[in-house]
């Protein structure tokens, strides 16, 4: 198309969307409406894109927003990998103020999670909402964070047999209020832990009790693997959710299609690569 071609074809279209802007709309039924808008909207983007193709000037297409509650989840939940690793059995010396964000860490022998053991992949991260939810300290927070990985330990220590508290360790970070769910949302888009509800495999880690009295229910799979909570084996007729054997073999093939991180390093490069797409 030639420079007088594209000014004679600019010309019809604004004559025509003036037209068509103006006049009243006919009466259309809802489908033959979404048709018309979608064809509207198709034209739109085609146009806009031309508008950028004629622009001397480059549109990025990104700009970094701090307040971008992806951006924060993003920052919030690599700075608490950058914490150190502590013992979990170690919380009960070293009670805390504040709410947040924790990743837990498994470096044990239990067959399944070979594939996660003693690398810098958690097996469960989860935030812990704050006490106050209009607090701005950590001490108006009131000591959150540490109560949910206390119940995590006495949890983990109920499951005899299969685990054993001194192969789990943990990484904790108290955020400012309102910043929590972003950071464990990042956090477990990063790492896919197996025991994180939202991945679907050995979920159940995180539940503080059933009543089957009360309400029909199944026995999760994480307490299926990991007998020793007793409001989970007291009622004889409740059924697992998944067998054993199903759940193993899951947790096989998660880690065999998402590799886990062996290194710190690893898990940065990642954070580095995500950062350079976010807007």
């Amino acid at each position: 198309m030639t420079p007088q071609e594209l000014d004679r074809a600019v010309s019809e279209l604004k004559k025509l969307s003036k037209a068509i802007s103006q006049e009243e709309p006919p009466r259309l039924s809802a489908r033959k409406a979404k048709t018309v808008r979608d064809h509207i909207t198709e034209a739109y983007e085609t146009l806009r894109q031309l508008v950028d193709r004629l622009d001397p000037i480059k549109d990025i297409g990104v700009m970094f927003d701090p307040a971008n509650p992806n951006v924060v989840g993003r920052i919030a939940g690599i700075a608490m990998v950058a914490q150190p690793r502590k013992s979990l059995i170690s919380l009960l010396e070293d009670r805390f103020y504040g709410s947040g964000v924790y990743a837990i860490y498994y470096s044990g022998e239990f067959p399944p999670y070979a594939g996660i053991a003693g690398r810098e992949h958690p097996i469960y991260v989860g935030k812990a909402d704050p006490a106050n939810p209009a607090g701005k300290t950590a001490r108006e927070q009131g000591d959150r964070l540490w109560h949910r990985l206390n119940d995590h330990r006495r949890n983990i220590g109920k499951a005899k047999g299969t685990l054993k508290l001194d192969d789990f360790q943990c990484r904790a970070l108290v955020v400012q209020t309102g910043w929590q769910s972003s950071a464990e949302d990042y956090l477990i888009h990063l790492f896919k832990p197996i025991w994180n509800n939202q991945i679907g495999i050995c979920y159940g880690f995180g539940k503080h009790g059933d009543d089957p009295r009360t309400r029909a229910n199944l026995r999760s799979p994480w307490d299926t693997l990991h007998p020793g909570r007793e409001w989970a084996h007291r009622d004889s007729s409740m059924k697992d959710a998944k067998p054993a054997e199903q759940i193993s073999s899951e947790i096989a093939r998660h880690l065999a299609d998402n590799p886990t991180f062996s290194t710190i390093d690893e898990v940065l490069r990642t954070f580095l690569d995500e950062m350079r797409a976010v807007s």
